[in-house]
């Protein structure tokens, strides 16, 4: 099997990986060069600076994965239908040059609305293959979390939430912005405070608003309303969903973001395994069959 040099290209940053035949990384590479700064336009070039001396060993092989192969990116490649395993991405890979190709996503109907991902896909499988496991509930937590059902090995089907995107949006431009610190530590007392809050079914709307009348009657101080509106935003997520009872919920992404949703989910009766960027190296390593 051929070395691969293993890419995640992502709306703001790019981050690669130079993997031996057996799926170990020897080297790692970073740069804040995602679709959306690439200069000109030029995904060839950037490539090339970053990873061309990766490429020299013949045989060597690059899958990139995430928003590269979105209409934004290098080139399009397009969604694969759910249920889907590594063994239909495979198929569909879009090789943009013999040696380079890009994973083309998932997509998924609810009822009359289609939901996609790009790269989430990826860490499922590695995950899968890290854990030992081809069924569960894997949460993909971020701009856009995700929350996806793997039966036999395959994606049936997942759920888009515009969690990090709307704190980001309450918290830098709306009337919240005044009475919140979005850069202060985590106070876990009050993310938990809003956990609760959320699943107690009240609508997100009246609940946000919640965040300044509490911060007006100094029951919140700006540190404390930021870690109680990511409590009221995830645990909005964990409100609709239906858990595993006894199962495992794997949760894919950063620490300082898999933190806050093992932490949301203690209350469950539900076991926790977390995974960070490794499970990306893992899942293109997958597509190699």
């Amino acid at each position: 099997m051929p070395h691969l040099i293993a890419v995640d290209w992502g709306t703001s940053s790019l981050r690669g990986a130079r993997l031996d035949r057996a799926g170990r990384v020897l080297e790692e590479k970073s740069a804040p060069l995602g679709i959306l700064n690439v200069p000109n336009g030029d995904f060839a070039g950037v490539f090339n600076s970053l990873f061309s001396d990766w490429m020299k060993p013949a045989g060597s092989v690059c899958l990139i994965s995430g928003m590269a192969g979105s209409r934004q990116g290098w080139v399009e490649a397009p969604y694969v239908a759910c249920p889907a395993g590594p063994e239909e991405l495979e198929r569909h890979l879009h090789w943009i040059e013999p040696r380079i190709a890009l994973v083309p996503g998932l997509s998924v109907e609810q009822g009359e609305v289609p939901d996609v991902m790009r790269g989430e896909e990826v860490q499922i499988f590695g995950a899968m293959r890290l854990a030992g496991v081809t069924e569960g509930l894997f949460v993909l937590p971020g701009t856009h979390s995700k929350w996806a059902t793997v039966r036999e090995g395959r994606v049936t089907g997942f759920r888009t939430y515009m969690t990090g995107e709307f704190y980001g949006l309450l918290g830098q431009h709306s009337i919240l912005a005044r009475t919140l610190d979005a850069d202060a530590p985590l106070d876990e007392a009050m993310f938990l405070r809003g956990v609760t809050r959320a699943g107690e079914g009240k609508s997100l709307l009246h609940n946000a608003f919640g965040v300044r009348a509490l911060a007006l009657f100094d029951r919140l101080s700006p540190a404390q309303s930021a870690s109680y509106l990511s409590g009221l935003l995830i645990g909005e997520e964990l409100r609709t969903q239906e858990l595993p009872a006894g199962g495992d919920v794997i949760v894919i992404g950063a620490p300082a973001l898999t933190g806050r949703y093992a932490l949301a989910l203690a209350g469950t009766d539900t076991t926790v395994r977390t995974f960070g960027a490794e499970a990306t190296w893992a899942g293109l390593r997958a597509l190699q069959g």
